[in-house]
């Protein structure tokens, strides 16, 4: 009778350590890196369920293994021993450059992208001829179309542009007009591989998000226009580090982003023709920054409190007027940033509250569920 009594308990405790576990399991956040790859991308996803998603691998070539090492540590802090799918939105270096030596310090088990480029450059060639074929062989690879879905317990991803080409049919629960159609103007037409961005929007119960690359201004209207076939979202990744050729009110202002993170370098991206579309947008209540941007100035600039990382060598005081982009062979560098990098943390639960952490400073707001 004891021995029957105490297989009971054990059973018994079995159990409950399972129903704990399984609790435990549900009330998961899906964990958002936005890393600093110095105004390249580098964007970690974690499901609850433990499985990975990383977009982009920041740059490679002059900038060595800084990328890749800046994304480790946080791979690291979530505690992954691979990363089960990469996605590289297009094949630009501050994208895809940190790939080689990343695939060298963790397994990456599925590559994802739009296909062959649209824009030879060395760079890019010699990876995609003699570097990136070895890789995908050792593991899985897709080319991604519009309307694809990444298979990830508890997440729905969902390809909505890539290779030039966006969905036809609106995600669950979009699809009505978008009224900033009617005030659109086009820009020239993009042939670079920005505009073959591959765009994700991804939803975690109520919360959902928005990462488009580097889609420019004229894909943003196939995307969106004549009526929103993404929706609405909580968080928009900014696109093309908040540069002006892209973020159009066709889509910055009908997605309707209670929070943007800006993935900016110094001197790339926050000019003050973005800025005014992004702090106009219909329900945006914060933009967090991942550098502070010198084309910004003090009139657009974002709290300190809000900004993730600084120069190495810091100014006296803020520059009062937004500077000019540096462009052309005799352009000054942009100021260093080589020592710890920190990201912005992004948690989110499935009822739609989210929390969005400065690792810098600490600094830390929560969001409540719904709008």
């Amino acid at each position: 009778m004891r021995r029957a009594l105490s297989s009971s308990l054990a059973v018994a405790v079995v159990l409950l350590l399972a129903l704990l576990s399984a609790q435990t399991r549900t009330s998961k956040t899906l964990d958002i890196y936005v890393v600093d790859v110095e105004g390249g991308n580098a964007t970690l996803f974690v499901a609850p369920s433990g499985e990975s998603v990383l977009i982009d691998t920041g740059n490679g070539g002059a900038a060595g293994p800084r990328d890749p090492e800046r994304i480790m540590a946080a791979v690291k802090d979530a505690g992954l021993t691979q990363i089960d799918h990469l996605i590289t939105t297009h094949w630009h270096g501050d994208h895809f450059g940190g790939t080689e030596e990343l695939a060298k310090r963790i397994p990456i088990r599925h590559y994802i992208d739009h296909g062959p480029t649209v824009e030879p450059q060395p760079a890019s060639t010699a990876f995609l001829q003699n570097v990136y074929p070895t890789l995908f062989g050792a593991a899985k690879h897709t080319v991604a179309k519009p309307g694809d879905k990444i298979p990830i317990t508890g997440l729905d991803w969902r390809i909505v542009t890539s290779g030039g080409q966006a969905i036809k049919s609106p995600l669950a629960g979009a699809g009505a007009p978008n009224k900033y159609c009617a005030a659109y103007t086009p820009k020239q037409p993009d042939p670079s591989e920005n505009a073959q961005s591959v765009g994700s929007i991804i939803t975690f119960g109520k919360f959902r998000v928005a990462h488009l690359g580097d889609l420019t201004w004229n894909k943003e209207f196939d995307l969106m226009c004549p009526n929103n076939r993404v929706g609405t979202v909580d968080l928009f990744i900014v696109s093309h580090h908040g540069q002006a050729i892209s973020n159009s009110e066709v889509l910055v202002h009908a997605i309707k982003s209670r929070v943007a993170i800006l993935n900016n370098g110094t001197r790339k991206g926050g000019q003050p023709e973005f800025m005014k579309i992004i702090y106009s947008a219909p329900g945006l209540e914060d933009l967090w920054q991942v550098h502070f941007s010198q084309l910004s100035g003090q009139e657009y600039t974002v709290p300190g409190m809000f900004i993730s990382n600084p120069v190495d060598d810091q100014p006296a005081a803020m520059p009062v007027a937004a500077m000019p982009a540096p462009s052309g062979p005799g352009a000054a560098p942009p100021p260093a940033h080589n020592g710890r990098a920190y990201w912005i943390k992004v948690s989110a639960n499935a009822d739609g509250s989210f929390s969005v952490t400065n690792t810098r400073n600490g600094f830390s707001k929560t969001y409540s569920a719904g709008r």
